[in-house]
This record gives C-alpha cells, structure tokens and sequence, in this order.
C-alpha cells in the first residue's frame, strides 16, 4: 500500500507540519479537508499531472469509449 504511505507523508508535509493544530477537533477538520483537497484538486505526477478524481474519470471514459468501439 505504497499510495497511503505517500498520502500520509504528504498530509504531514504539506498540511500538518505548516499549520497550526490547536485542538484535536480542529486537526480532524484540517484532515478531512486536506483528504478532499488531495483527491479532487491536487495535482499527482503519477497521474500525468491530474487529480486523482479526474484521473480516474479519464480512465472510465477512455474504458467506455474502447468498450463502444469494439461492439
């Protein structure tokens, strides 16, 4: 599960270490954001510079698209 130890190394990098965390509830919102921020606009290398969430879109509609030229 190589992807979770990038998203936690990268929640603590880019999130945890630079703002302050005053209370626990406050972390648990903080991570929650980040969680949507990560997976709906960051921009992954691995993805060819995409979201996850748009790269995952691209993937189902190249599949559907193959799909429909096969039939």
């Amino acid at each position: 599960m190589l992807w979770l130890n990038v998203f936690f190394g990268s929640l603590k990098h880019d999130w945890i270490f630079k703002i302050a965390q005053p209370t626990r509830e406050h972390m648990k919102k903080d991570v929650a954001a980040y969680m949507r921020y990560y997976n709906l606009e960051r921009l992954h290398s691995a993805n060819g510079e995409q979201s996850p969430i748009n790269y995952e879109n691209s993937l189902k509609k190249s599949i559907r698209l193959d799909l429909t030229s096969t039939q």
